[in-house]
């Protein structure tokens, strides 16, 4: 399988940079009028830019190939042409709408060679899930706006451009096709014996020509230094360090990638919107879903920046509000696919009360659309209410997949959370709900728990109050993460039985023989990294680390299920709301330790 150092910014991803050559094969960035993303990409005989070196227009092929990131997140590749030594910096800087690619060869002897990127824009693909093409011309042309050239994609108007600019004497030529555009852009340099020539393309990204061709100025205005150090001033205020250096690695790589790529700036309007994934690696990307955004990578975002995690619940409780519990959205907040989830409704309301108990600003919650929108909470979870018990009804389970039963304990569990929440930050309103929210939890242990053939008391996953029970777990929502919610103590002994069932020989999905010993499910039969961040909160951590020492991922970032022996990816790479999760369970186990 290719690997992948994907970076990127709040308005450009990078979600393939591939680790054979250094080439980008993706270039992505989020629209609101087109409810998600667009990705532009080259073909199966040209990726969209790949860095070259030729002598006497003879390219010499890449070797000795090492990767590294500054600061966790600026991928870096050393390699060696011939004698040539070689050094790409792909930097996509925070706050533009832009990218730099930086080329530094240096050489032994003396030596005339040509440093570059070549390239071609062959699609031009609307992602929501499913990948489709964007009908329409790609133009490219020369430009007085950056005394070069220009891409455009026009659909009787200008969708969106994006355009090269450097300082460094930079040659361009393009060539214009019916289906795609070639383009090379290059610069002549003459080495002296162990001298260092540096060059830069910077690419700019806008609506059309202007703006995309100014994106670019606006890095060479500031210079590379100033936008390297502007970005790794950044990341460095936000890095953590973890018990061992493979794990400091992981923590900070996937904290990054689920701040870069589960949240966005959309170019057409300029908004903060938040998805599953922005990489079209992800099979469900560029759309969003209550629970992955709330539950998994707000908390991460809190850890590590308190200022955005307050913009994501401004998006959620404007934007996102008409269809909160719903399987999942548009980025604009309209229905994308339609079934109600239990624990998508209550999402909001756990990463409320997160928010405020941890940031302290309890402004928020004075402000008319937070108040709207946990009334309309209120009201939707009212018309799930069984009329036998303080129990709520879910139509689908945490994995997005048809329940059994209606009345999940996990998912239960949230509105006791919820409830509890919604007492202390409205009490004048929602006072009373605290006494609700202990009879959700004296209901929970009377109707979702069941005795097994050992006479031992566990959960069950879901219930119908009929009798009947199911023996089920899925890491999107596991029963193993009661105690870490608070619901249960730790030596809560039908708590600790139901942990022992999940995790037991006999549970179909568990895998604990394996080096990965983690539990899967029907969704996905093999262990799953939110499987780790679940050990992590449970009682486990000390399997967890060890898991996170030798698990490769995707290349190291949060996937949905991993091999049990290797730990490679199985199912769903670029998961960036579980590589924010893995972040944050991560933090507050290290901080707990």
């Amino acid at each position: 399988m290719e690997k992948y150092l994907p970076t990127g910014n709040e308005h450009v991803s990078l979600p393939m940079v591939r680790e054979c050559d250094g080439a980008i094969e993706a270039l992505g960035f989020l629209y609101m009028a087109q409810k998600g993303m667009i990705q532009l990409t080259g073909d199966d005989e040209m990726p969209l830019m790949r860095p070259f070196v030729s002598i006497g227009g003879e390219k010499i092929q890449l070797t000795e190939m090492k990767w590294s990131r500054d600061c966790f997140w600026i991928p870096v590749l050393n390699a060696k042409a011939g004698d040539i030594t070689l050094k790409v910096t792909y930097l996509a800087p925070v706050g533009e709408r832009a990218f730099a690619v930086r080329i530094t060869a240096s050489s032994p002897v003396a030596a005339i060679l040509t440093l570059g990127l070549e390239g071609r824009w062959a699609h031009s693909i609307h992602l929501i899930n499913e990948e489709k093409e964007i009908r329409g011309e790609k133009t490219c042309f020369e430009s007085h706006w950056n005394d070069g050239i220009i891409f455009e994609q026009i659909c009787s108007f200008p969708v969106f451009a994006f355009a090269p600019m450097s300082y460094d004497g930079m040659q361009q030529s393009f060539e214009q096709k019916s289906d795609c555009v070639d383009f090379k852009l290059s610069f002549d340099c003459e080495l002296k014996s162990n001298e260092e020539k540096t060059v830069t393309v910077c690419w700019g990204l806008g609506f059309e020509e202007t703006s995309a061709a100014t994106s670019a100025q606006e890095l060479l205005r500031r210079t590379w230094d100033w936008e390297y150090k502007k970005t790794t001033d950044w990341l460095k205020e936000r890095i953590a360090k973890m018990p061992t250096e493979k794990l400091t690695k992981v923590y900070n790589t996937n904290l990054f990638f689920c701040m870069f790529f589960s949240t966005g700036i959309t170019l057409d309007t300029e908004e903060l919107v938040c998805v599953t994934s922005r990489s079209p690696r992800y099979y469900v990307s560029a759309a969003y879903w209550d629970r992955d955004t709330l539950l998994w990578s707000f908390p991460a975002i809190l850890d590590a920046d308190k200022k955005l995690a307050r913009k994501i619940l401004e998006y959620i409780f404007t934007r996102q509000r008409k269809n909160l519990g719903n399987h999942s959205c548009y980025i604009d907040g309209t229905m994308l696919e339609p079934g109600f989830e239990l624990d998508e409704l209550m999402a909001p309301v756990v990463a409320l009360n997160s928010y405020v108990n941890t940031s302290g600003d309890t402004e928020l919650l004075s402000r008319q659309f937070i108040i709207d929108g946990i009334d309309d909470i209120v009201d939707k979870l009212e018309a799930v209410k069984s009329d036998k018990a303080e129990l709520f009804e879910s139509f689908l389970q945490p994995s997005d997949d048809m329940q059994m039963y209606p009345y999940l304990t996990y998912d239960n569990m949230l509105v006791w959370l919820a409830m509890k929440s919604l007492s202390k930050l409205f009490p004048e309103k929602y006072g009373s709900f605290a006494e609700r929210a202990e009879k959700v939890r004296e209901d929970i242990y009377k109707h979702c728990t069941a005795v097994d053939k050992a006479g031992k008391k566990y959960f069950a996953w879901s219930v119908d109050l009929n009798g009947g029970t199911e023996v089920y777990d899925e890491p999107p929502g596991s029963l193993q993460v009661l105690n870490y919610y608070g619901f249960c103590e730790k030596d809560d002994e039908i708590w600790l039985n139901t942990v022992e069932k999940i995790r037991s020989p006999e549970y179909k999905y568990s895998f604990f023989d394996q080096p990965i010993a983690e539990i899967g499910c029907a969704h996905a039969p093999y262990p799953w990294v939110l499987s780790i961040c679940n050990s992590l909160l449970s009682g486990h951590e000390e399997q967890a680390w060890r898991e996170l020492e030798i698990i490769e991922m995707d290349n190291g970032i949060a996937c949905e299920s991993v091999d049990p022996v290797d730990g490679t990816s199985r199912t769903g790479e670029a998961f960036a709301t579980a590589a924010g999760f893995l972040a944050h369970t991560m933090r507050v186990t290290n901080e707990k330790n």
